[in-house]
């Protein structure tokens, strides 16, 4: 199906001008007010709950109207996709960030056609690769917005396209949702089997604390220990908190330490069946350490607790980084703005260990279940890969015209 393609310039006007509230309202009548984070991400509605006398928006902030379309044109919003249409607003009218593009249609075009193919990935990778400025600060150009050609099919067709896209998008949401709520239904079960059995306490368990349990809690290398010239590529790794991943560790060989460092920082060496902890931001990210990991040195941003013949490595590292563990480690943890563990604070934390053979038992046990867990959330990630991908194969088709012959074909 052949359309016209027109460019944006020539179907739409591209920022309207600011007079145009000025002889619609006085000063001191409300505005709806919209800044950045009010302009959502694959939703044409804008979050409306604020407005603003006239007067105080409408010498630095963007104009806009009912019906207009708005467009994010700074980095990240722009790659994001934060793009949607002025709808319900306070007297008609609404200011917002200085980083949005405001496009009015003309009688050609339906905004919310514009919308949707604005909503394309296709036109994203578009924008970002030729957009100007410093990093941090890059924004599409105009003449690109400008420029860029639109297909336009009648007016009939664009409703008919409309409503396909609206019905389609409407299902893949609701779809997406649902897998999204299975995933976290079977994480939350996963959790709370996780909670009954680290707190069952049966025969032989005891109350205890990490120091005790473990050979003892020992804090990374503070002060001027380490410098700036110790550090050296493709040496030995230092494990700070940004290392420790659900898995295990992943060592960073571009920020290590000579082996002659190591030795003056013998005493902060970790050895295979020691636990690292990260004392600060996310709690209870911790891992072991395997025999790969032997002679790593524990970062000044995290702890560690040296192995023993009380408690197994793996059963302590899956207590650690379960949910209900994580909220009792924040509970204890100062800083105002970032949790931040002391040693005293891990060394006393109270936990009810059942005998060895007990937590060997519970150990692979949780491990079994754990993979049938990661290849649930593997399925249901797949699915929502897959709904992602059909949204994006719904709107090429839509602006190819191979959606307006029958509604039926999108759900096919």
């Amino acid at each position: 199906m052949s359309w016209e393609k027109v460019r944006l310039a020539d179907c739409c006007q591209i920022k309207p001008p600011k007079s145009e509230a000025k002889k619609k309202l006085k000063d001191e009548d409300l505005v709806s007010f919209v800044p950045m984070n009010n302009l959502g991400i694959d939703t044409p509605k804008l979050i409306l709950e604020e407005d603003k006398s006239l007067s105080k928006v409408s010498g630095s902030y963007t104009y806009f109207a009912d019906n207009d379309v708005l467009l994010a044109k700074i980095t990240p919003c722009f790659e994001n996709g934060k793009l949607g249409i002025a709808k319900g607003l306070t007297n008609g009218i609404g200011f917002g960030s200085s980083e949005f593009i405001v496009f009015r249609t003309s009688d050609r075009l339906l905004p919310e056609y514009l919308y949707y193919y604005l909503l394309r990935p296709s036109f994203r990778d578009a924008g970002q690769s030729v957009m100007t400025g410093a990093v941090g600060h890059k924004r599409v150009p105009r003449g690109f917005i400008e420029d860029t050609e639109i297909p336009l099919p009648s007016i009939t067709e664009q409703k008919r396209i409309v409503t396909i896209l609206d019905r389609a998008f409407a299902d893949i949401d609701k779809a997406r949702a649902l897998t999204e709520q299975n995933l976290k239904n079977a994480r939350e079960l996963f959790e709370s089997y996780l909670q009954q059995v680290f707190s069952r306490c049966g025969e032989g368990w005891v109350d205890t604390t990490l120091g005790q349990a473990t050979g003892g809690v020992f804090t990374g290398p503070f002060g001027s220990l380490l410098h700036k010239s110790d550090y050296i590529e493709n040496g030995i790794p230092l494990v700070n908190p940004a290392h420790i991943t659900p898995t295990g560790i992943e060592a960073d060989y571009r920020k290590t330490i000579s082996e002659e460092t190591a030795d003056k920082l013998s005493s902060y060496v970790m050895r295979a069946g020691d636990i690292v902890i990260g004392r600060r931001g996310e709690m209870g990210r911790c891992a072991l350490i395997n025999d790969d990991e032997d002679g790593f040195i524990c970062g000044t941003g995290s702890f560690f607790m040296k192995s023993s013949d009380h408690v197994v490595g793996s059963y302590l590292v899956r207590y650690l980084r379960s949910e209900f563990c994580r909220i009792r480690l924040e509970q204890i943890a100062g800083g105002a703005v970032m949790p931040n563990l002391s040693n005293s604070d891990l060394s006393n934390f109270s936990l009810s260990l059942p005998p060895v053979r007990q937590q060997k038992e519970i150990s692979k046990l949780v491990d079994e279940i754990s993979l049938q867990l990661e290849s649930v959330v593997e399925i249901y990630g797949k699915k929502i890969v897959d709904l992602d991908e059909l949204k994006k194969s719904v709107l090429q088709k839509a602006f190819s015209g191979e959606l307006t012959k029958d509604s039926e074909e999108v759900a096919a």
